[in-house]
């Protein structure tokens, strides 16, 4: 095993390439800004006072007012007040969008960090283990495997994390959704356990012996681990994430994390109640008065400074700067959401004649990088709909641990719609080592979709256990249960879009150079269910 104080080096260098790629896209964003062309939010009285003063001089070709392309009117070269508050809100307008965009997973992060506080899991005294369902809202969260979480607050010190050998699949986030390590299966242990170490920012410390180090670079980190669930064996599963110890270095193993089991609760683990309305710069503000700067975000917190939010001082918009970031919520959600379920890359479909797309557009990055830059779109695109990063969710080979597809239209291209049936053909067998899932989320929540049912999932290792794997397999998704067909459907709302992930585990060749592909989503003959 390599010695913690070469593995940190060795963690410091894998990052490095990366951070100049950073700089350069977030001086890009920020230099960009004019070039948006967003929606005005000029006050509705703009327009008149853009009119001529009522004892301006006579026009003569040097005075005359200059109208700009834009709306702008300029009076002997200057901007009218009408034009430099239309100007300014314009501005600002286009500084918020770009921000919300950007610092999104950050208030993510932080909703995921709420949802545990809301339901009695403590930082630094519990963590919490769960075979979810649709009564856990969180943004894809599936019912596949049962789901570890913890805060990892590095405020006093380095954070341990021993995990059991087994069928683990972990990872550390920052703060801001970025990947601090893989643990697991995908990660360096390979499923044979381990010690990890995870280090603050400021940590000079020399690393005791026997430790994989990875350095975060903020002090409120994420632990999500699944224990994938042998047989179908969730009871064993959840034991398995009880085994796996979590405890502050200096003070041992006798200070770890009691896990809480919120399997039967209710709880919401998003960002929701925040992301369309001024509580989003609210909680932003928060995180960036407790957080360490991180530099290679440097520009965007410049870019936050020119809109109020700027760590040391206290956060207060007057009325106007207030009016223009909750829209900039509205509207920079919007376009997320469209970059999400109605993007126009070409990359995203793996099969040209399937409606099925990939839900990751960069195979192998840990933060969306290319040799170019950061591809904002796909970070944009996948931060709308799931939650944190690692090299090992986006790759395309034999060798991932998993992947998945998303289809939010049918066979014919319309969005699926929670008043319609459909059918699903799926071509057996799955070409997955593991086991395989068709899950369905409310598209408004991004959450497993809540009908008094109480279930989003079809799964190869519960409901589908007992398949022929020498034909096609239909599977039906709509508010009306087919005719002896009801342990093969989901029902939907009416009323509600919805879409769906198919997920393999241990993927093999055929999942990836297009030799198996799955059907689309078709609508039942019926034009439509009642609604």
């Amino acid at each position: 095993m390599e010695s913690a104080r070469t593995h940190v080096a060795l963690q410091a260098g894998r990052r490095g390439g990366e951070t100049a790629r950073a700089r350069l896209a977030l001086l890009a964003i920020a230099a960009g800004l004019v070039c948006l062309g967003m929606a005005s939010v000029a006050p509705p009285d703009a327009q008149a006072a853009d009119a001529p003063a009522r004892n301006a001089p006579a026009k003569s070709p040097q005075a005359a007012i200059a109208a700009s392309p834009n709306g702008y009117r300029f009076l002997h070269g200057y901007p009218t007040p009408a034009a430099s508050e239309r100007a300014w809100r314009d501005g600002m307008f286009q500084r918020a969008v770009v921000a919300y965009r950007f610092w999104y997973p950050t208030v993510s992060m932080e909703g995921i960090f709420n949802g545990n506080r809301d339901v009695g899991i403590e930082d630094d005294k519990r963590w919490g283990i769960a075979a979810t369902g649709p009564r856990q809202v969180g943004f894809t969260l599936n019912s596949d495997t049962p789901y570890g979480s913890a805060v990892l607050d590095l405020s006093h010190g380095p954070m341990v994390v021993d995990l059991p050998a087994g069928p683990y699949i972990g990872l550390v986030n920052d703060h801001n959704q970025r990947w601090v390590q893989d643990l697991g299966m995908p990660g360096p242990d390979g499923g044979h356990g381990g010690k990890y170490l995870i280090v603050p920012p400021d940590y000079k410390g020399t690393p005791p012996k026997g430790y994989r180090v990875a350095r975060s670079s903020s002090v409120k980190n994420l632990l999500a681990v699944r224990a994938l669930p042998a047989g179908g064996d969730i009871p064993k599963a959840l034991d398995a994430l009880r085994a796996i110890k979590i405890y502050p270095l200096d003070k041992g193993e006798s200070a770890a994390l009691s896990p809480l089991d919120t399997s039967k609760q209710a709880m919401d683990s998003s960002s929701l109640r925040w992301e369309d309305n001024f509580q989003f710069w609210q909680v932003l503000d928060r995180i960036v008065q407790q957080e360490p700067l991180v530099p290679d975000y440097l520009p965007m917190y410049g870019l936050l400074a020119q809109l109020g939010i700027e760590k040391g001082k206290p956060f207060q918009p007057d009325a106007r700067l207030r009016e223009v970031l909750t829209e900039a919520a509205r509207q920079g959600r919007a376009q997320m959401l469209v970059a999400a379920f109605d993007s126009q890359r070409d990359d995203r479909k793996n099969w040209p004649d399937r409606q099925w797309e990939w839900v990751g557009l960069v195979p192998g990055s840990a933060q969306f990088e290319t040799p170019y830059g950061m591809d904002l779109e796909a970070r944009d695109r996948w931060f709308a709909q799931a939650i944190v990063t690692s090299p090992a969710m986006f790759r395309r080979d034999p060798g991932a641990g998993s992947l998945y597809w998303l289809a939010a239209r049918d066979a014919r291209g319309n969005y699926l719609d929670g008043g319609r049936n459909y059918t699903l053909s799926v071509p057996q067998p799955v070409p997955g080592k593991l086991f395989w899932s068709v899950t369905i989320y409310d598209a408004a929540t991004r959450s497993q979709v809540r009908t008094d049912q109480d279930k989003a999932a079809l799964r190869s290792l519960f409901e589908l256990k007992n398949v022929d794997t020498s034909k096609p397999l239909t599977l039906y998704f709509g508010p009306t249960a087919p005719a002896g067909q009801a342990d093969r459907w989901i029902r939907t709302a009416p009323g509600r879009g919805w879409f769906a992930y198919f997920r393999i585990y241990g993927p093999e060749a055929a999942a990836f150079d297009k030799t198996w592909k799955p059907g689309d989503f078709e609508p039942a003959a019926a034009a439509k269910a009642a609604r």
